[in-house]
């Protein structure tokens, strides 16, 4: 009897923790929001997009100060952490820490540097990612992306940008570095 007991207790046992442990599987994979891959992937495709949107808009006489506003509002984290942008064709204000600092890079700004990068008539933007991080609240992605122009023409960029979650769980760009590959001559 007493070793009937014992492997009955130990049985039970065996099965209790079995059902934690399943249990506990199923919580992680119920809570696990990490950012993944694919999320920087489609941050980065609807970052072209957006971009590919403000020249259309700008090229057809449309409010794409506007369009510009939306995407800032929907893709960068203004307003809800520090941002730190450093444009591709920027010198003298080589930093954007603000709204109306990345807005006046990407539509122009009389009597500034900035031409406006957005309205210059891109047809597509395409990325190759050297390497894309990512965790649970962050993730960093460098590469190059390309510009296509109104003639066809392809410009590469090099890139670095990072993303956080802001409070809805979208993903936001927190940090975006850009410029152009080195040239020996």
């Amino acid at each position: 009897m007493r070793l009937s007991m014992k492997a009955v207790m130990g049985g039970t046992a065996a099965l209790a923790l079995a059902a934690c442990a399943s249990t506990a599987v199923a919580d992680n994979a119920d809570t696990a929001t990490g950012i993944t891959e694919a999320d920087v992937i489609a941050a980065q495709t609807e970052w072209g997009n957006g971009i590919v949107a403000i020249a259309s808009v700008h090229s057809e006489g449309g409010d794409f100060a506007a369009r510009a506003t939306e995407h800032i509002n929907t893709l960068y984290a203004y307003g809800d952490t520090a941002v730190m942008f450093k444009p591709t064709l920027a010198a003298e204000d080589q930093f954007r820490e603000t709204f109306d600092e990345a807005l006046s890079y990407f539509i122009g700004t009389e009597g500034t540097e900035d031409s406006g990068f957005a309205i210059k008539g891109w047809t597509n933007v395409r990325w190759e990612s050297n390497g894309i991080y990512t965790d649970d609240d962050s993730a960093t992605a460098m590469g190059n992306y390309y510009f296509t122009g109104p003639d066809g023409s392809e410009t590469k960029v090099e890139y670095t940008f990072g993303y956080v979650l802001d409070d809805n769980g979208a993903l936001k760009i927190n940090l975006h570095h850009s410029s152009l590959p080195y040239s020996a001559g």
